[in-house]
């Protein structure tokens, strides 16, 4: 008989996340568990349910695709992983880690050398050149100038900007911002990265070429990446797994051909028909 073979544990891990906006959190939070649904909570509260029960485990080295219409709670979700947002209620695991124990210079090594993120609308500093927004946060960190700034040289090269080292954002278009986006990331050379809807604001053409290079570089880099979309035929494109969000709660979280051919609910089945 061939030994049952264990999965590895999850590299990043949610457990029971609830988010509650609002000062009246936790009989909000009773409400939820009663059944009651977000509108209700927030006609007898006053509180946006912005999250409710959801659990979710990443495993290393995977592009696990978080998704849903706006509203649904992803941005909210990714969030959590670096502690930009707490939990109302629920727990956040790294390699087994629960990050909501961490004091602040914990959360500083946790941004600085564990989890790196990408921003849809780029966010990068509009006073300094390419090299200097993707060596800005391995200075901060520390790190000597010198070789901070051979490694964000690479990692430019490496996202097909070379050449481009010397110019400023307000010089660059939409997709040519997002790479120096996403060589900031990289160059913190972190296991994570969390990508919040880093490409939806691109036309579709730069927007393929995005996608493409991201799969390239995860084909050698093999990164634990959370993504965000709505697109589903992006999240096919990209995901090992894809994690369906419907108002605050986790509707399905499966392998892209198991949420083609067996949708947990008439939401998810909405989504596929959108493939053709």
């Amino acid at each position: 008989m061939n030994p049952v073979e264990i999965p590895p544990p999850p590299r990043l891990e949610a457990r029971h996340i609830s988010k509650i906006y609002g000062i009246a959190a936790q009989r909000a939070l009773q409400l939820l568990r009663s059944g009651a649904d977000k509108a209700t909570v927030q006609a007898e509260t006053g509180c946006q349910v912005g999250l409710h029960d959801v659990s979710l485990a990443i495993a290393a080295g995977h592009t696990h695709v978080i998704m849903g219409l706006s509203g649904s709670g992803k941005s909210t979700l990714v969030r959590h992983f670096n502690r930009l947002i707490d939990p109302s209620d629920g727990d956040i695991l790294l390699d087994g880690q629960n990050i909501l124990s961490l004091d602040a210079a914990g959360l500083r090594d946790l941004r600085r050398r564990r989890i790196s993120m990408v921003f849809q609308g780029f966010g990068l500093l509009p006073h300094e050149t390419v090299q200097g927004n993707v060596a800005y946060g391995l200075l901060t960190r520390g790190e000597k100038k010198a070789t901070v700034l051979d490694k964000a040289r690479r990692w430019i090269d490496r996202v097909g900007l070379t050449g481009y080292h010397d110019r400023h954002p307000h010089e660059l278009s939409g997709g040519m911002r997002q790479r120096v986006g996403l060589a900031r990331a990289l160059a913190m050379e972190t296991d994570i990265l969390l990508m919040d809807e880093p490409f939806s604001a691109l036309d579709p053409l730069t927007r393929r070429d995005m996608q493409q290079l991201l799969i390239d570089l995860q084909a050698e880099l093999q990164k634990t990446i959370v993504f965000i979309t709505h697109d589903l035929a992006e999240a096919f494109r990209l995901g090992q797994r894809i994690a369906m969000l419907r108002d605050g709660q986790l509707v399905q979280d499966a392998p892209p051909e198991e949420i083609r051919h067996a949708p947990a609910d008439d939401y998810v089945a909405r989504f596929v028909a959108t493939l053709g």
